[in-house]
């Protein structure tokens, strides 16, 4: 104890902190509290200072989610697949070998909300679109241990059979040209024709496999988005050279 005290009448430190901060608890909220608004302060100021073309990376060789697209990610996102998969491919030679090319800012230009996830109890998705085709989508949503032995994931069957809604689909349309999105329009009537239209094509590729389905099936959605993700990333990048 003695020891301690002579260390602390040599430094001063001691004396300092025990005079300014000990028994004064008003005192130190009040401390605490600057101290946690000037770290705030750092990380907010910049955001509404900073021009947006400085702020994040744009590219022009990302397009916009198609409303089939969108309606996959809202289901995306309301299933929880967030939570198991990441869709974030690191510089890193063990995930690229895996995975693929590692992911550029660009890319999540549209991504509203981000969906990168924070652990990987399934493999990153940031490039499955066209890993797969498109049946190997609906068998793994209604059991995936028939198209990957072993895995913990959850069935889906209701995706199956569950609807989308063509309004509550142009309702996030709208929302997202809202923000940015640039959309060439966000009319219920053009919104449902762009979902038909693909949906057909997915429809057609999975009767090819001998599955039975229709353009507004949720499963079909969930499959266009996951057919979508990276495709545009990795044709760029393979274009420039850049697959490492």
């Amino acid at each position: 104890m003695s020891d301690h005290n002579h260390h602390d009448s040599e430094t001063g430190y001691g004396r300092f902190h025990r005079r300014v901060f000990e028994r004064k608890a008003g005192v130190f909220a009040v401390a605490t509290t600057v101290a946690i608004s000037v770290g705030a302060l750092v990380e907010l100021i910049p955001m509404f200072t900073a021009s947006s073309s400085a702020s994040w990376e744009r590219v022009d060789w990302v397009t916009p989610y198609t409303p089939l697209e969108v309606a996959g990610r809202d289901i995306y996102v309301r299933e929880g697949c967030y939570l198991c998969h990441s869709q974030m491919i690191r510089p890193m030679r063990a995930e690229i070998l895996r995975y693929g090319p590692w992911t550029r800012a660009g890319e999540y230009q549209y991504d509203r909300p981000f969906l990168l996830g924070s652990r990987r109890l399934g493999p990153d998705l940031q490039r499955v679109g066209g890993k797969y085709p498109d049946a190997w989508h609906y068998e793994h949503m209604r059991d995936p241990r028939s198209t990957s032995p072993g895995s913990v994931m959850p069935v889906y069957p209701w995706l199956i059979d569950s609807k989308i809604d063509p309004a509550d689909i142009a309702a996030s349309v709208r929302a997202l040209a809202r923000v940015g999105t640039p959309y060439e329009s966000t009319d219920e009537a053009w919104v449902a024709g762009r979902l038909q239209s693909q949906g057909a094509t997915i429809v057609q590729n999975l009767a090819s496999a001998g599955i039975t389905a229709e353009w507004d099936d949720e499963i079909v959605a969930l499959t266009a988005y996951l057919q979508r993700l990276g495709v545009e990333g990795r044709a760029h990048l393979a274009n420039q050279g850049g697959d490492s």
